[in-house]
């Protein structure tokens, strides 16, 4: 199983938010396009007042420092995460409001019970679930009639499988949920999926950071054993008039119509 699948290794990439942080930093330091990638993806939460919100691995919930600015006084929001040490952060990034908890959940095994949230969403997480069909009927499962399930994921051309051709090893391009693959995989469970693309790049001038991002990843782990040098100079040799390139393709899908299936083991 490739180390973004599995559940030891992405608990232990994700125990404490350092990792997270370092690979958040890298893409707002260095992202070309001009936007914020959290205000882009909140463009299309569209939350209305009453509405009930399931956010699923929220991570640091970096979006969620402004809540009021997508979050109606009226709408309540449970922010969770399969890592306890995240959702600390979390906490510690979120302002405390009357309409905002906090659980510890697994995407696979949601505790909730049927038709529970007008919306669900789940950003840059589902390519690490090890049973993708089982979590995407859980979501139909809490979903009210009339619900939306908002998720974004990466590309084929990401920081991850520039990774691999540029030090040569790495399991990072075995994602199993992409742009390219969500909308069937997704049209297995709602009848109606919208594909949003964003344009963007990293344009990286400081070997260092790129090195970190790196360090943090557990698909580049055997990295950790070379000297640092070698990271160094295989990185470095990528750079051109001071800049290294990176193209960087994600987006968002908006799903509706959800469709009831069983799912068995």
């Amino acid at each position: 199983m490739p180390a973004m699948n599995d559940p030891k290794a992405v608990k232990k990439q994700y125990a404490t938010a350092d990792g997270l942080n370092a690979r958040i930093g890298l893409h707002q330091k260095y992202s070309v396009n001009p936007v914020p990638y959290d205000d882009w993806i909140a463009s299309y939460y569209h939350i209305q007042p009453g509405e009930r919100v399931l956010e699923l691995g929220c991570g640091t919930a970096g979006i969620w420092r402004q809540a009021e600015r997508y979050l109606p006084k009226t709408a309540s929001l449970v922010l969770t995460d399969l890592s306890s040490g995240m959702l600390e952060e979390a906490r510690n990034n979120v302002p405390a409001m009357e309409n905002i908890t906090f659980a510890q959940v697994d995407i696979q095994q949601i505790p909730w019970p049927d038709a529970s949230f007008d919306v669900v969403i789940a950003n840059m997480m589902l390519y690490h679930v090890p049973h993708l069909d089982r979590a995407l009927a859980e979501v139909v499962r809490v979903l009210k009639p009339g619900g939306r399930f908002l998720c974004s994921t990466s590309g084929e051309k990401n920081v991850g499988n520039w990774l691999v051709d540029a030090l040569g090893e790495g399991d990072a391009r075995k994602l199993s949920f992409t742009m390219q693959n969500g909308t069937e995989i997704l049209h297995r469970h709602f009848r109606s999926v919208e594909r949003f693309e964003r344009e963007d790049a990293l344009c990286i001038t400081r070997v260092e950071d790129l090195a970190a991002y790196v360090l943090s990843m557990t698909s580049f782990s055997y990295v950790r054993s070379w000297p640092h040098e070698r990271l160094m100079e295989l990185l470095a040799a990528k750079m051109e008039d001071g800049v290294i390139l990176i193209p960087k393709e994600n987006g968002l899908f908006q799903c509706r119509e959800p469709i009831v299936t069983k799912i068995f083991d």
